[in-house]
């Protein structure tokens, strides 16, 4: 494990995997390296063609905090992991973590290339969650010690679970870990917004984006990936067969290893 200091003095933990160009994984909801195997898995397949930095965003494992929370803090634990990593990097971003990259490069941190898998924005035409009524009450169940009742709301009201399927999500071995970082729901709810796809913010990201959605993933899902590659400059959309949010990082990992070395 190594350590950067943030631009507000938050130590930011992250592993490097690998040699070549640097990358920067971003996690989404929930994610950190002791509870996401997945993009450790994917790390390993890119490390052959990238030097990866996996991290634990503010708030989330080895990472500490800092209070208030502010989207632009988060933009700022990604210059200074890009500032490790040498001074510019490609970004990789799994879907909340998408919108966060997504922001981070508006902002104009020296990003190469960005990836982003699923931004959870909403489409036009349908409704999104309402995040910024949501935030506090994330935050005032945490407050209250019911983070449990937290990850409920997030996954019925955010996600759109049924209360039946959050039931039986309950009993799972790693219910406990994402109770352990319900205080970030919050967090990603301000990066998220309004819900939907920021248009005009993406129309000034300059850098070439690779916008990746399943294609058994529902249909709302892909119709906010192919908003969000319209939205960009130099954006384009892929879709990958057989693949849903939880992607198998052996389906992606060519693929953004293609898209990095192009």
């Amino acid at each position: 494990m190594e350590t950067v200091r943030s631009a507000d003095e938050t130590t930011i933990a992250f592993d490097r995997h690998g040699g070549g160009a640097p990358l920067v994984l971003v996690g989404g909801v929930f994610q950190h390296r002791a509870l996401d195997a997945t993009s450790e898995r994917l790390a390993t397949l890119l490390a052959p063609h990238a030097t990866v930095l996996v991290y634990d965003r503010r708030g989330r494992g080895d990472s500490g905090d800092r209070a208030p929370y502010a989207v632009a803090r988060e933009v700022d634990d990604l210059a200074a992991l890009i500032a490790a990593a040498g001074g510019a990097a490609a970004l990789c971003g799994l879907s909340a973590g998408g919108a966060l990259a997504l922001e981070a490069v508006a902002a104009g941190l020296p990003v190469t290339r960005l990836v982003v898998w699923e931004p959870p924005f909403t489409p036009a035409g349908l409704t999104p969650p309402d995040h910024a009524a949501l935030a506090p009450c994330y935050r005032a169940l945490v407050d209250a010690g019911r983070r449990d009742a937290a990850v409920a709301l997030f996954l019925t009201a955010a996600v759109g679970l049924s209360p039946g399927c959050v039931r039986m999500l309950r009993c799972a071995p790693h219910w406990q870990a994402l109770e352990a970082v319900a205080h970030t729901l919050a967090y990603d709810a301000a990066v998220l917004g309004n819900g939907r796809v920021p248009a005009e913010r993406l129309a000034g990201i300059a850098c070439e984006t690779l916008v990746l959605a399943g294609a058994t993933s529902p249909g709302a899902v892909r119709a906010a990936a192919a908003e969000v590659a319209a939205a960009l400059p130099r954006g384009r959309l892929e879709t990958l067969e057989g693949q849903s949010h939880a992607f198998d990082p052996l389906a992606l990992a060519p693929v953004v290893a293609r898209f990095l070395a192009a």
